[in-house]
């Protein structure tokens, strides 16, 4: 798969690339990453889809990114993350190692947090981090503790309590240029819903089927509005919103609607009550949590999926 890539870009930028003996280096990603960012340059389009591309993201999140940084104003190059889990998988690290930008990043698991010191690129690069199960009565505390303030992205990833959360966050001091926002496609994107909130909120302990978790995109950007964001786009994977602080829109990145913006997930993730996948899908997922309680954040009243 590596060396297809190399050979795709090779071509894309015309020179003659050596297909390296080791694949899965990680200087070889780097070096692809750096290419296809690079790549950029060359494109003439406002969609954020059409520069998608994956090193370290789990989906083109990583080229999302690249563009969005070449297209807005970045007063300090410093994201913060929460739930990364070990990082290896994650939406900041590609920005960390091609741009060298500096960060913070959170986990409920201090195993995963205290591995990345194991890590033979740790050294190299301005990464904080942090063990804690995030809530809405720690976030503040943690995020003034970092000392940053205009920083250049924040995203939430925390599979529960996201727009809880993002509600609780006071931006003044904070103020990202860029919000990513994980969101439950399976939701839909008519309803203004969320999970209720619970401190001790974890997925795979909520409901077996493993698709209760989250809110909907216009849940989240209802707050995200309320706070000063415009949102910008969904990733083609249909799981992560992008939004923009409103006074940084330009010709290169506008707002969008929700109906616009909206990508339904295709990944079957779903499990049975054994925790089996059960590979369900489109509107099999919804029937199979139908009938669990939502909030609705306009009427701030309990419903029923």
């Amino acid at each position: 798969m590596i060396k297809k890539a190399i050979r795709k870009v090779a071509r894309l930028i015309g020179n003659s690339i050596t297909i390296p003996d080791s694949p899965h280096d990680e200087t070889v990603l780097l070096a692809i990453g750096a290419m296809l960012s690079k790549q950029q340059y060359s494109m003439n389009s406002n969609n954020l889809n059409d520069y998608e591309f994956k090193i370290f993201s789990q989906f083109g999140d990583d080229g999302i990114i690249q563009y969005l940084i070449k297209h807005v104003e970045i007063r300090n190059e410093i994201f913060i993350e929460f739930g990364v889990e070990n990082y290896l998988e994650s939406n900041t690290r590609f920005l960390m190692m091609n741009n060298n930008w500096s960060g913070f990043v959170m986990d409920g698991s201090e195993e995963a947090m205290n591995s990345l010191k194991n890590q033979a690129w740790y050294p190299n690069y301005c990464l904080t981090h942090q063990a804690v199960f995030i809530d809405r009565d720690n976030i503040n505390a943690l995020l003034e503790s970092t000392g940053f303030s205009n920083i250049g992205l924040l995203h939430i990833d925390l599979d529960g309590n996201d727009y809880h959360i993002l509600k609780e966050i006071a931006m003044s001091g904070l103020n990202p240029s860029i919000i990513i926002m994980e969101y439950n496609s399976v939701f839909g994107k008519e309803r203004y819903i969320t999970v209720p909130y619970d401190r001790n909120f974890v997925r795979t302990k909520s409901h077996f089927s493993n698709l209760y978790f989250g809110a909907s995109l216009p849940a989240l950007n209802h707050v995200a509005t309320e706070k000063g964001y415009s949102l910008i786009g969904c990733n083609l994977a249909g799981n992560n919103a992008y939004f923009l602080r409103k006074d940084l829109l330009n010709e290169k990145v506008k707002e969008v609607s929700v109906g616009n913006a909206f990508k339904e997930s295709k990944f079957r993730e779903s499990r049975n009550a054994d925790f089996s996948f059960s590979y369900l899908s489109g509107s099999q997922r919804l029937e199979m949590i139908t009938g669990l309680e939502v909030l609705n954040i306009i009427t701030n009243q309990p419903e029923k999926l």
